[in-house]
């Protein structure tokens, strides 16, 4: 093989590559909402979703500036202007998860009781709001049956079992290093949307501390084009910063 032909070869994608566009899938066609990633993984499937199918996708610094994907100024975000945003379901937020259950209630609060807990974790937070004024996916980069539990001990964001109906309470999805999981069932009870490449759903059961809904045969999370490849390694995360959260490893294997 020659030199031209060989760099022109694109690697076979990684589990975390494929977790950036599982991420990234998320705000698809959002329009003009405002992303708030928190994670390396989600920040670079935002980023990559404004590159790419999302061209009107609102980023932030994280404080007051609205920015691009390379970080360059795109404009100022005032915290009232912010709040309104969330407050009327113009955001979608992709947060992380301690512990989150079949309905998607979500604690990173404690772990036990809440009046003597075993462990004290980041607290509530905003995740309450979040979940019951605007779109809301979660992002666990190792699945266990320790994050994915059949009752969670701490109800901080909120899950379709004590929502009562909010207006735009909206759980999109969860991306965890096995899978994309949603909540498009009968119950809102979650449900594997796909398996990525090598993961199979015994191992997804294994690794889940409630029985999970499937339906039928889970497809396997779709492929990162070349280009989006390209933005990932290249563009958005040359130093290989999503290899902390989820090691690398060939998808597949």
């Amino acid at each position: 093989m020659s030199e031209a032909v060989r760099a022109s070869v694109v690697p076979a994608a990684t589990r975390a590559e494929y977790c950036v566009i599982a991420c990234a899938e998320a705000w698809r066609d959002a329009g003009e909402i405002l992303a708030s990633p928190m994670g390396v993984i989600p920040s670079l499937g935002a980023r990559l979703a404004r590159l790419t199918f999302a061209p009107d996708l609102l980023l932030t610094d994280g404080e007051a500036l609205l920015v691009g994907p390379d970080g360059t100024v795109e404009g100022w975000l005032p915290y009232r202007r912010h709040l309104t945003l969330a407050a009327g379901g113009r955001r979608h937020v992709m947060m992380g998860a301690s512990q989150i259950d079949r309905y998607g209630n979500q604690n990173i609060s404690c772990v036990g009781d809440w009046n003597r807990p075993v462990r004290q974790l980041l607290g509530v937070r905003g995740a309450t709001l979040n979940t019951l004024n605007h779109a809301t996916s979660y992002w666990v980069p190792k699945h266990s049956p320790r994050v994915f539990v059949e009752r969670v001990d701490m109800v901080c964001g909120v899950g379709y079992d004590h929502a009562g109906g909010a207006r735009h309470h909206h759980l999109a999805r969860v991306v965890s290093d096995l899978g994309v999981f949603d909540f498009a069932t009968p119950d809102h009870s979650m449900r594997p949307a796909s398996l990525h490449p090598g993961v199979t759903p015994e191992r997804v059961r294994e690794a889940t501390g409630f029985e999970l809904t499937f339906e039928g045969e889970v497809p396997y999370t779709r492929e990162p084009t070349e280009a989006e490849l390209r933005l990932i390694r290249e563009v958005l995360d040359p130093g290989g910063a999503r290899t902390q959260e989820v090691p690398d490893l060939v998808a597949g294997a």
